[in-house]
């Protein structure tokens, strides 16, 4: 059982998030929600570095609340650049559709699963063939020897298995991806199902003058979640 008094609703709408970095630096961009409850939230795609107990903003429609950050995404799992925040003003909701009433959540917490390969951000073009379908461009906003998150609106489902091209430089890496993960339209982690060696000595070469993707690690009560 989860320990949550407020059940969380899986609601996919697009909210705009605001406020200062861990760097000091001002932010404002749009995102998604995973899930909801009368007070707290989930959401998917955060770029910004942020951390614990920090004070941001959320827009939805003309309503504008200011939540706390209570969990961060640790880095190579499924929960990378996810936040779960707290409404800090509770009487000033900011969802503008019903909500369950309060009661003992039932949520059972996924498996996490951890990669084997450090991340690094970068903004290469990435060819992505999809098989008997169309083929289209993107942008990677991360990679690793294991697979990379692409930044694109369009929607692939999960599993979706993909043909993939990498440009690094003047040079092309070439693999066979499957979808595992995503936030409709912001962009879709991948994982390499198919790679020769040749070509993952390109992406091996070319992380080596990176920096691997380092966040604040996420601190949780319980397997994979904080009380929200």
């Amino acid at each position: 059982m989860g320990r949550r008094s407020q059940p969380r609703k899986q609601v996919n709408v697009q909210v705009r998030i605001f406020g200062t970095d861990s760097d000091s630096h001002v932010f404002s961009e749009k995102v998604f929600t995973v899930n909801i409850s009368r007070n707290g939230a989930e959401l998917a795609g955060i770029r910004p570095e942020l951390g614990l107990d920090e004070i941001v903003g959320l827009t939805y429609g003309n309503n504008r609340v200011h939540f706390r950050v209570k969990w961060i995404g640790e880095p190579g799992t499924v929960n990378a650049e996810c936040l779960g925040l707290l409404n800090i003003a509770p009487a000033k909701p900011l969802w503008e559709f019903p909500l369950p009433p309060d009661a003992v959540d039932a949520y059972q917490p996924t498996m996490v699963e951890y990669r084997n390969n450090p991340r690094y951000r970068c903004q290469n073009s990435v060819e992505i063939h999809v098989e008997e379908g169309v083929s289209f461009w993107g942008r990677l906003a991360d990679l690793s020897l294991g697979g990379c998150y692409v930044e694109i609106p369009i929607p692939l489902e999960l599993g979706k298995k993909l043909r993939v091209g990498i440009w690094l430089g003047s040079t092309k890496a070439l693999a066979i991806a499957r979808v595992t993960y995503r936030v409709p339209g912001i962009g879709i982690g991948m994982k390499f199902a198919e790679i020769s060696e040749p070509n993952l000595d390109l992406i091996r070469r070319f992380l080596g003058t990176l920096t691997p993707l380092s966040r604040k690690p996420m601190r949780t009560i319980g397997p994979g979640r904080t009380g929200i």
